[in-house]
């Protein structure tokens, strides 16, 4: 089920940046950020795995194109960590300095306009877009859609696998029940539920089963325009 909600997400981000413009490519094979192994402090397995990504990537990040994340916290390593971890790497430069988020991109692609989102929207930043990315593109993107959004500044309490932990349940409930679940509860039923990180989204499905929250590619892609027709193609 994991694996089906990332493949919708990801189609719908390459819906919207299709209808942007710009031409996608899909990696030809499943990469890894190394967060996993970043999280429990095995660095030199974390390294490997960046490695590998990279020589996936580098001929696409010598040309210049651009990454687009679609999951936070591996975004925030492709921005903050990689560079870090393999210092003397001109690709791991290269790959901080060219992921975007697609807010990112999109807010600065040229003649690109939003589609029409005239909803009320409760968004739970991730807290690597807390640290690491920012949430502001995120906010002007729905401002110029004429989305009502509202920000929940608390942790989803889930952080990765700290909530399927034994032991931590009762704590990563607590962090729930702070700032988000409150306000999932406060929102009305035509509310959109935002959120981007995939841990964010697991504790909302899990804790609010009858809210279904949505990335914002996903938000985006649903109120695309039927028909439009893309611009020139920028990869």
């Amino acid at each position: 089920m994991a694996a089906a909600r990332a493949w919708r997400g990801i189609a719908a981000a390459a819906n919207v940046l299709e209808a942007a413009g710009y031409r996608v490519l899909i990696p030809p094979r499943t990469l890894c950020c190394g967060l996993t192994w970043i999280s429990t402090g095995q660095l030199g397995i974390a390294k490997r795995m960046l490695r590998r990504t990279l020589r996936t990537l580098a001929p696409l990040l010598r040309q210049g194109i651009p990454v687009v994340g679609l999951e936070p916290s591996c975004t925030a390593v492709f921005r903050d960590d990689a560079p870090a971890l393999l210092a003397h790497d001109r690709d791991a430069v290269r790959l901080a300095e060219q992921t975007t988020t697609l807010a990112e991109l999109l807010t600065r692609t040229d003649g690109w306009q939003p589609p029409a989102i005239d909803r009320d929207v409760l968004g739970q930043p991730h807290c690597h877009q807390h640290a690491v990315l920012g949430h502001q593109a995120d906010q002007d993107l729905l401002a110029r859609a004429g989305a009502r959004l509202s920000t929940v500044g608390g942790c989803c309490g889930l952080a990765g696998d700290f909530g399927f932990t034994a032991g931590h349940l009762e704590v990563s409930l607590a962090c729930a029940e702070h700032e988000l679940l409150p306000a999932i509860r406060r929102a009305g039923p035509d509310t959109v539920i935002l959120a981007d990180g995939f841990s964010c989204r697991t504790q909302i499905n899990h804790t609010a089963p009858e809210r279904r929250p949505l990335h914002l590619a996903e938000l985006l892609a649903a109120h695309l325009r039927p028909g439009a027709d893309p611009a020139a193609s920028r990869p």
